[in-house]
């Protein structure tokens, strides 16, 4: 600390903010969507694999259940048909319902306006301000719509989402595919 000059009272999310060059960053404004969750926990899904093989062997054990009740008393019965089509409907549902929570929990707070720098993510909205440093992250994964950041952790709990409708000048995904490649690796 210089002689005269006080940290006491900054806000360090705005100190940041003015480190960051403004030519290197790029803001994503949006309002966040139950699709966005849903493509977040479709490449985790694709990345973890244990919730699907999971959800395969549940499947598996499922419809071999069905057989075997079908086989062994010689006709198709309702409740067995019953229960397997509720094991098909969770399975298929359940990312779904997922991603329709999310949405309640986030959707309320308005428009994001997430700002991805060399220094790492700043994401605002009319209620919080949350900022993250690239060592969280493990990597990203680049989908047709979205940038998904992936967590450090094991579980890979945490993800981010970064819809590429966000982007409001020419060149902003560009500038963002080198900013996220420089930072963390492409998994």
């Amino acid at each position: 600390m210089t002689e005269g000059h006080s940290d006491q009272g900054t806000n360090n999310a705005e100190t940041s903010d003015r480190v960051v060059d403004e030519r290197t960053a790029v803001e994503l404004v949006y309002r966040p969507q139950s699709a966005d969750t849903l493509a977040g926990l479709r490449v985790r899904e694709r990345i973890k694999r244990a919730g699907l093989l999971l959800r395969g062997a549940v499947l598996f054990l499922s419809i071999g259940h069905w057989l075997l009740s079908t086989v062994v008393r010689g006709r198709v019965d309702v409740f067995p048909t019953a229960v397997l089509l509720l094991v098909v409907l969770l399975l298929w549902g359940y990312p779904r319902l997922q991603a329709a929570q999310v949405q309640r929990l986030v959707g309320w707070q308005g428009e994001y306006r997430a700002t991805v720098s060399p220094a790492g993510i700043t994401c605002r909205n009319d209620h919080a301000t949350l900022i993250q440093k690239w060592s969280v992250f493990q990597g990203y994964r680049e989908t047709e719509g979205h940038f998904v950041l992936l967590s450090r952790d094991p579980n890979i709990m945490c993800l981010d989402v970064l819809p590429k409708r966000g982007a409001h000048e020419a060149g902003d995904l560009e500038r963002l595919r080198a900013i996220l490649d420089q930072c963390t690796p492409r998994i």
